[in-house]
């Protein structure tokens, strides 16, 4: 009897040697996993568009902060190309700040109902998808350009939903998907039942929706219903913050500030839209005239602070 206790003892001794061993072997040849974030933060030109810096030194500036995915604005892209720029160089200077273009800031007028200039518009969007898809853009913004201005006619949304599904249709040739995006001063896509039924009406399964913050405000849907938006919707999203110096009816685009700076519902926005499959793009989105009269790198870092304190623990 004793000798058999010995025995087990040995052997429990040597296993356990054994499996240590091979437990910190295995822990030191294997990389430590790491929590992947439910965001990606990123950075709209806007906030520093003001600057008037250029495709090249707009990507420098945010790189500097650490940034590495923008939203660029198409224009921008355009007078770098027209001004001796190649889409190639584009990348090569893509490539050596790190960055990624996750989304492009455009204005064809894809929606209106002049036939006419609806095809010129669609014209336009598929030559600027088409030019974003050799820099490895993968998405434009498509805002109701054309329907936005005060007094504009409605636009049937049944139509819109036909048209958002043409250029859906240009972005299954070019690569480059187009989001919906809602514009709350608008008198069409002003709210997020608008988007929403253009989206689901189109019958594309590409459909994507764009949202902001600052235009749910405006445009009086807010944050309640997001919740029933399918999380496949969203990719990218907006943020930015407002004070309460604003009415939802007087506040404009250029009041807008930092997140949390303000008194927007920013993080409980976020956790009502987080995915779990995927990380959702949020991209900061300010045409901030204080802002623009800062130094550029200071702009940048002062986002990149406050980003991840916006996203911190969600």
């Amino acid at each position: 009897m004793s000798q058999s206790v010995t025995r087990r003892q040995t052997l429990a001794a040597l296993t356990a040697s054994v499996g240590a061993t091979l437990s910190t072997n295995s822990l030191q040849a294997m990389p430590v996993p790491t929590a992947q974030s439910s965001f990606t933060i990123c950075l709209n030109m806007s906030t520093i568009r003001g600057h008037k810096l250029g495709f090249v030194k707009e990507l420098e500036a945010a790189s500097k902060a650490g940034f590495r995915s923008v939203e660029i604005w198409i224009e921008t892209l355009q007078t770098y190309l027209k001004n001796g720029g190649t889409t190639a160089e584009a990348r090569k200077v893509l490539a050596d700040t790190g960055i990624k273009i996750e989304n492009a800031i455009g204005f064809a007028p894809w929606i209106i109902d002049d036939e006419a200039a609806r095809a010129k518009g669609l014209a336009q969007l598929k030559s600027e998808m088409e030019m974003l898809a050799e820099v490895g853009c993968k998405r434009v913004a498509t805002p109701p350009i054309g329907a936005q201005s005060p007094g504009s006619p409605k636009v049937d949304l049944y139509k819109a939903a036909e048209r958002y599904r043409a250029i859906l249709e240009i972005g299954d040739k070019t690569g480059v998907v187009p989001q919906l995006e809602l514009w709350g001063f608008s008198p069409n896509l002003s709210r997020l039942s608008e988007v929403m039924f253009v989206a689901i009406e189109s019958g594309h399964p590409s459909a994507r929706v764009l949202l902001d913050i600052y235009h749910l405000y405006k445009g009086g849907s807010g944050n309640t219903m997001l919740p029933l938006v399918g999380k496949s919707a969203i990719e990218v999203f907006h943020v930015n913050d407002y004070t309460a110096n604003f009415t939802r009816e007087k506040i404009v685009d250029a009041d807008r500030v930092f997140p949390g700076d303000g008194v927007a519902p920013i993080r409980e926005t976020l956790k009502l839209i987080k995915r779990t499959d995927q990380p959702i793009v949020v991209s900061l989105e300010v045409f901030n005239k204080d802002y623009y009269a800062q130094d550029a790198l200071t702009v940048t870092k002062t986002a990149m602070a406050k980003m991840k304190a916006m996203v911190a623990g969600l």
